[in-house]
């Protein structure tokens, strides 16, 4: 300790490298922590990137590093350790690590979330070859063709509504025999002719050669096991934030969630939130960006109080 900085940022996904751009463009002493050698968080696991203005068709790995290097071009300063305690001590709080302790005036959290996983053979070695846990990321890339839905909450049965619209075939697989979705949702996805549910079953194992080409299901019911060939599977089963990687004071929801609003201000002053960590309606990198310039033009603010 000793050096105290305007400004720390823990998370370098695309919120925290959009919240460091925006700092070092304010001319803020700030200090982004994160815990993985490569900055980009969820994104440098997307194979491709068709919605984000501008950069068509990127994949994630470069688009992360797009950012990483806008930030490093500004002079951004980061530190590689992981953060166990957010201490808040009123005008300075403390960031605790694995290595050593910082202080700031202000901090941003910005650790994002992570989407829950089936846990079965082959979804983490064809994640972004056919597996995917974003429709509207990833469903134009599977246009005309034959995909699954695994899930059975509103996320879900929106994904298949949405693919329905440009595939050719949508399968819902769920685990029991009623949806938890929404009514009106429900009844939209029912109207569908090219969406078919598949009741009591669950995903045993993703398989095929460089690509999505078939599941192994069995009904939970009946015991019975069978194949779908599909092109692809979209994971729809929860998301959990990346709350709870250290001990901090900011008041979450339900979900784990932190509760902070489009200009990032959570309940303790001075710790603000930003990207898919905090509660909103979309997470996408687009939103996590704004986010980042949202969080700073905050901390902006409340450093002007402390003067």
């Amino acid at each position: 300790m000793g050096h105290k900085y305007d400004l720390i940022i823990i998370g370098s996904g695309p919120a925290g490298l959009s919240a460091a751009i925006y700092a070092q463009r304010a001319k803020l002493d700030t200090l982004v922590m994160e815990k993985n050698y490569a900055s980009g968080g969820q994104v440098l696991n997307t194979y491709e990137v068709d919605n984000y203005p501008g950069l068509k068709g990127i994949n994630g790995f470069d688009m992360g590093t797009k950012f990483r290097e806008h930030a490093d071009e500004l002079g951004a300063v980061f530190a590689e350790a992981e953060v166990r305690k957010l201490v808040d001590g009123g005008a300075v709080k403390r960031v605790i690590t694995d290595q050593e302790t910082y202080e700031a005036k202000s901090v941003i959290i910005a650790t994002g979330a992570r989407h829950r996983k089936l846990g079965v053979p082959g979804e983490e070695e064809l994640s972004g070859m056919g597996v995917s846990y974003c429709a509207t990321c990833d469903g134009a890339f599977f246009r005309g063709k034959t995909v699954a839905v695994a899930g059975g909450g509103d996320v879900a049965v929106e994904d298949a509504i949405f693919l329905a619209r440009i595939c050719k075939k949508v399968y819902v697989i769920h685990r029991r025999d009623e949806l938890r979705a929404a009514n009106i949702l429900q009844h939209n996805l029912f109207e569908l002719d090219n969406a078919e549910m598949v009741w009591d079953t669950v995903v045993d194992e993703i398989s095929g050669d460089q690509q999505v080409e078939k599941l192994k299901v069995h009904n939970k019911k009946t015991g019975e096991a069978s194949e779908l060939a599909v092109d692809g599977i979209f994971i729809a089963v929860g998301i959990l934030p990346n709350s709870d990687e250290f001990e901090h004071p900011v008041e979450m929801d339900e979900g784990k969630y932190l509760i902070a609003g489009e200009e990032g201000i959570t309940n303790i002053p001075g710790v603000f939130a930003a990207g898919d960590v905090r509660t909103k309606m979309l997470r996408q990198i687009v939103t996590a960006v704004s986010d980042g310039a949202n969080a700073v033009t905050s901390v902006q603010k409340y450093l002007l109080t402390l003067k």
